[in-house]
């Protein structure tokens, strides 16, 4: 009777993490973003903002590449917000007229940082086609 208690718990264990969602799974059907910190500091509150609204992806230690999230829409580049050491970094987009949308599957922005010290000019991000 033990037994069958144990492989009972062990079952219903099995069951419910196997429900359990993967946020580093990359579903095709969607558009999976993830971020990569490409630099030597620490990137802290990170915000990505695609068209469709903020994204927090939190803090991003040096060489640390972020879960993926899904977004509604992309392109080949985004604005990004993020702090190192205190100050604030941006990468504005000016606009997005001509650019195609991303197609669904998985991409990494690949975020860097120049030792300039200009806050909207020091970012630098790379798109990585999964």
């Amino acid at each position: 009777m033990k037994t069958m208690k144990s492989l009972f718990v062990i079952l219903v264990t099995t069951a419910i993490l196997a429900g359990c969602s993967n946020e580093d799974a990359e579903n095709p059907n969607v558009l999976n973003i993830r971020l990569s910190n490409e630099s030597q500091y620490d990137y802290h509150t990170v915000v990505v903002n695609t068209t469709t609204g903020d994204v927090d992806f939190g803090d991003l230690l040096a060489g640390q590449k972020s879960a993926y999230k899904v977004f509604d829409r992309a392109y080949r580049y985004a604005f990004v917000e993020l702090q190192i050491e205190g100050e604030t970094y941006t990468l504005q987009p000016i606009d997005y007229v001509g650019e195609t949308p991303l197609e669904t599957g998985s991409y990494t922005y690949q975020i860097d940082v120049n030792d300039t010290g200009d806050r909207y000019a020091g970012l630098r991000l790379t798109l990585v086609e999964e």
